[in-house]
């Protein structure tokens, strides 16, 4: 287990590596911490050769509370001070782009992220959801895209990446509405794959499918995953051939070999470590 982070904590469970949100006095806000060490624990993940999978969950009774505005406000004296002009606006935007860079750890670690949501997952905890690959929650889940109900325009990816997993109808009736949508209703809309009865059996299902993912080819997986992410907005003919050339470049390699190996003999194959 990692001791280097105040908001976070890391820990491998077998093949599965967890970074769990460990802030739970301020049910998880986004704060500098936070925006400092996410990059962090996500980099960690995504180097670590042994796990092949990874879950994103979190202590305390939220998974997480959104943005901590206040705790921010070194970052942002621009919304506080009112002073009028181009130049505040522009670092504004500068810390706005830092933000929507670092949030998109979950979607460039190289391994699948599962996110276990348990309790309220507001705003830019949304946002985070958004960039993992896949989503569980236990059914007392609450999650909203709240923005608008507090006069801003939510910038850090659901808008984006929610229109390719839900639809855009969904997402405009999510963030024009700043309504909150229980675990139930994301599941029937394609925005939860499953919801469970408690967090314990949340954080057990998400372990599971993390085990279940580390069966097989962890250069097959992380490849797909690449592959995915290159294509979402793109052209079905250029999703393709990205495709074909990803193809091209990974065979042959000993996971293909030793796949073949284990259909000859009619065994489960033993895929190493990269």
């Amino acid at each position: 287990m990692s001791s280097e982070h105040q908001v976070f904590r890391t820990e491998k469970k077998d093949r599965v590596f967890w970074v769990v949100m460990n802030n739970p006095e301020k049910r998880n806000a986004m704060g500098d911490r936070f925006w400092k060490e996410l990059p962090e624990v996500f980099a960690e993940a995504s180097a670590d050769t042994h796990t092949r999978a990874v879950v994103l969950a979190a202590e305390g009774k939220s998974f997480c509370a959104g943005i901590d505005f206040m705790a921010l406000g070194s970052e942002l004296p621009m919304l506080m001070s009112g002073e009028p002009g181009g130049r505040p606006k522009q670092q504004f935007i500068e810390v706005i782009r830092r933000f929507q860079a670092i949030g998109a750890a979950p979607e460039r670690c190289r391994k699948p992220v599962i996110a276990a949501i348990h309790g309220h997952c507001i705003g830019g905890g949304l946002d985070l959801v958004a960039a993992c690959d896949i989503r569980l929650a236990s059914r007392e889940a609450i999650l909203s895209l709240r923005e608008a109900a507090m006069a801003m325009v939510a910038d850090l990816g659901s808008l984006q990446r929610l229109a390719t997993i839900i639809g855009e109808g969904m997402v405009r009736e999510l963030a024009f509405t700043a309504g909150d949508v229980t675990a139930e209703r994301a599941l029937s809309m394609g925005l939860l794959s499953s919801i469970h009865e408690d967090r314990d059996a949340l954080w057990e299902a998400a372990q599971a499918m993390g085990e279940i993912i580390a069966q097989n080819s962890p250069i097959a997986v992380e490849t797909t995953k690449e592959v995915l992410n290159w294509g979402r907005g793109k052209p079905v003919e250029d999703g393709l051939e990205y495709a074909a050339v990803r193809q091209a470049h990974m065979i042959p390699n000993p996971d293909l070999m030793e796949a073949m190996a284990a259909f000859a003999t009619r065994r489960k194959p033993s895929f190493g470590d990269d």
